[in-house]
């Protein structure tokens, strides 16, 4: 923080502005150059198992494993990452691991060119963008805690969010469309560029970022990677809204291949049915995550997290009653934007919540914890309903995870949050109002 600088104020953000209305011009870029990232995602959605399968010939079994084990091994590499962020400056790490997924996706495009592209090329590059991922957001949250004031970080979460269901909208018509014209390799190259304009972005905002100082000059230990978890679960807030967010996101997760093997071989629906049943629905999103603040602002941020949190688990029980033809198409657009609009007005809220009860010294430790976890049940609930889906048969295994989705509400926080817990003194340093050390 420069010298004479207000805790909490920013460039641009004066004091007569509106929580939210004006976050200032750094804000801004890091709010770009998500945009720009998220977009690039999105336009290359699918393309992996597309060139797994179109140029390498792969089988059901590489596909599977581009995406549960990738993820898996991603975030096995992801954990020692987040310990090694909280005490660097987090702009740079940001940077950093935007060039590193730049770097890592044009491998693939280069690898093609020169006829030398392997699936063990594109597992590791799944991995390497895994764990990139999950050390970005970890850096990224923390990094979003110091740079705005606290009445400011629903505001910005809900920024976000719409950003991510606009993109999720425009995205996979747009990377299909190129798909069509130019191949897939076409959208690996757009989602490696968003990664470059994404690092120009976040180098464009400035600023001074003082330097994260440990309580003590020992390096690193063993110990320290636990750290993360140590600090959610003994926090009576976070512990129960973590373990609801990985088996919730497991379970809504695990069950998405076996619809798509539900309604494009059982069902007999097409392709661009079975795109438009999951594209209209993220309208949905993009309207919960408009109404995250104005609801919050109103009934408060517990009573919407555990409202929206439970309304959003009673949704996909819904799909064990798919059938064919235009009914069974609209029952899953119905379900999907039910569901899809309660995380859209869940998922802000939840965010913000866990930035305000994490303090500015664990923020990377726990956020990297919390997604390491959350890639980590993923991985394995896929891969755990994919043999369910072959012994039960997919109907089925999608009704299992539905029943059980609907006891995730009984691990929200049942009580309001006391005051969040503040970081511990840092010989030497002193603590903002805020509660941010600096």
């Amino acid at each position: 923080m420069r010298s004479g600088q207000r805790p909490g104020r920013l460039p641009g953000h004066r004091p007569g502005d509106r929580p939210g209305h004006r976050l200032g011009r750094r804000f801004g870029w890091l709010w770009g150059a998500y945009g720009a990232s998220a977009l690039g995602t999105w336009l290359a959605f699918g393309a992996f198992p597309l060139i797994a399968i179109e140029v390498l010939d792969a089988g059901p079994a590489e596909v599977a494993a581009l995406s549960s084990v990738g993820a898996a091994v991603g975030a096995a590499v992801a954990v020692p990452l987040g310990p090694w962020v909280e005490f660097r400056r987090k702009r740079p790490v940001l940077i950093a691991m935007d060039l590193v997924r730049f770097a890592a996706l044009l491998t693939i495009p280069a690898a093609y060119a020169l006829g030398v592209l392997t699936f063990l090329q594109l597992l590791l590059v799944s991995v390497v963008v895994a764990a990139a991922d999950i050390t970005f957001r970890a850096a990224s949250g923390a990094y979003l805690k110091t740079l705005l004031p606290a009445e400011d970080l629903l505001v910005a979460n809900a920024r976000f969010e719409s950003t991510a269901w606009t993109t999720t909208i425009i995205g996979p018509p747009l990377g299909g469309a190129a798909i069509g014209l130019l191949g897939p390799l076409a959208t690996v190259v757009a989602d490696a560029v968003s990664y470059l304009l994404s690092a120009l972005g976040i180098r464009a905002i400035g600023g001074h970022e003082p330097r994260p100082e440990r309580r003590d000059a020992a390096p690193m230990r063993a110990g320290d990677l636990l750290d993360g978890w140590r600090y959610i679960l003994a926090d009576a807030t976070l512990r129960p809204l973590f373990l609801n967010t990985a088996v919730f996101n497991g379970l809504v997760m695990a069950a998405q291949p076996l619809l798509a093997v539900l309604m494009l071989g059982d069902l007999g629906f097409t392709p661009w049915q079975y795109g438009l049943a999951f594209a209209v629905p993220s309208i949905g999103g993009l309207l919960g995550s408009w109404l995250a603040r104005p609801l919050a602002t109103r009934f408060g941020q517990h009573q919407v997290l555990v409202v929206a949190g439970a309304l959003r688990a009673v949704w996909p029980v819904g799909l064990v009653f798919l059938g064919p033809g235009t009914g069974g198409l609209l029952l899953v657009i119905g379900v999907e934007l039910g569901l899809i609009f309660c995380c859209g007005l869940f998922n802000p809220v939840s965010a913000t919540y866990r930035l305000e009860r994490t303090a500015a010294d664990r923020a990377a430790r726990t956020l990297s914890a919390w997604m390491v976890t959350t890639k980590a049940a993923t991985a394995l609930l896929t891969a755990l309903w994919g043999v369910l889906g072959s012994l039960l048969g997919p109907r089925t295994a999608i009704g299992l995870a539905g029943v059980l989705l609907l006891a995730t509400p009984l691990l929200l926080p049942r009580r309001a949050p006391a005051r969040p817990r503040e970081p511990e003194r840092t010989p030497g340093r002193t603590r903002s109002p805020r509660g941010d050390t600096g």
